[in-house]
């Protein structure tokens, strides 16, 4: 289900935009689909109110938790039932932040990550989108989300843009605490400049060299590293918001003094964080984390050379929760 099928149902039951918008502003926030200043009676024409019920218990089972487990850091994992039965992941971070899927598995194949084992079996509409949001709305406050979870959102674009346009008006998220989340594919970079709501950009960089990153990111559009952070740095120029580099970390592969010198070559000068991850190692791939000496030193030396670093811990370790990875076991044991 998309949001334009909604407004087109409510549309048809009687509702001017204005109802519209209060619904949708009550739906995004975790409340009830008539919540708001005025009495429903006194709002809404009755035809609409007759119809909420319905609506309501339908856009509940565009996402139902399947699955929770909360880790050590204060982040929570859901596995997400959708209401065909298929499953994504959802995570509540720490410090109010949520962590979405806009795809059931992924396309892009990359070798470090779970859910791309699993290929992509189908987009998840942007109601479908926006319904994870409220579902964690409804546990606790979200004031950031990151398209970041199972799927390549530039593969899903027109939904992800229209979740985001919703979460960015009505949900009354600032717009720099939406991270579109991407390994980089030049429709981004044509269509984010020209939304309404311009989300933060998150670019999964993971190495400087154009053939390991082919190695790493089998199905990733074919752009050169170099013109990726060109690209980027326009985009954030143009929005005043920094882009987010994503560097997973694997040892003796990505984690080498060669890398270090090219991403200060390239990121110097930049509105640009780097992230670097530590892998989440998974049974069959032989990728391994480098030492958190290692990690720390990468860490230090892009400081030390005016570059804003960060060493990042995916969310959950401690129950092995990283993307995919709750989807795999559940559907393992199913």
């Amino acid at each position: 289900m998309r949001i334009d099928d909604i407004r087109r149902r409510l549309a048809a039951a009687g509702a001017k935009p204005l109802h519209s918008e209060r619904m949708l502003r009550a739906w995004t926030r975790g409340m009830p689909l008539d919540h708001g200043p005025v009495p429903a009676a006194d709002f809404f024409p009755a035809a609409l109110r007759a119809g909420l019920p319905a609506l309501g218990a339908e856009l509940d089972d565009l996402a139902r938790v399947r699955a929770e487990h909360p880790g050590g850091d204060g982040s929570v994992r859901l596995l997400v039932e959708l209401a065909d039965g298929q499953a994504v992941e959802s995570v509540l971070l720490p410090r109010n932040g949520l962590c979405v899927s806009t795809q059931v598995g992924c396309a892009v194949g990359c070798r470090f990550c779970m859910t791309g084992r699993s290929g992509l079996q189908r987009q998840l509409g942007s109601a479908e989108i926006v319904a994870q949001v409220v579902l964690a709305r409804r546990r606790r406050k979200v004031g950031k989300v990151v398209f970041m979870g199972m799927g390549e959102p530039a593969h899903n674009l027109d939904n992800v843009l229209e979740a985001i346009e919703l979460l960015g008006t009505e949900g009354g998220i600032g717009h720099k605490n939406l991270v579109f989340s991407t390994v980089g594919d030049r429709r981004v970079f044509e269509r984010l400049p020209l939304a309404t709501v311009k989300p933060a950009l998150a670019l999964s960089l993971h190495t400087t060299h154009t053939e390991l990153r082919a190695q790493l990111l089998p199905k990733a559009q074919a752009i050169d590293p170099a013109e990726l952070v060109e690209l980027a740095d326009a985009y954030s120029r143009a929005t005043g918001y920094p882009v987010q580099y994503q560097w997973t970390l694997l040892e003796g592969i990505n984690d080498g003094d060669d890398e270090l010198d090219a991403i200060v070559r390239l990121l110097k000068g930049k509105y640009a964080v780097m992230n670097f991850i530590p892998c989440n190692e998974i049974e069959g791939e032989g990728f391994r984390r480098p030492s958190r000496e290692r990690c720390e030193a990468m860490t230090l030396h892009l400081y030390r050379h005016g570059i804003l670093a960060k060493l990042r811990q995916s969310a959950a370790q401690d129950i092995a929760g990283g993307c995919g990875q709750l989807q795999a076991r559940h559907r393992a044991a199913a």
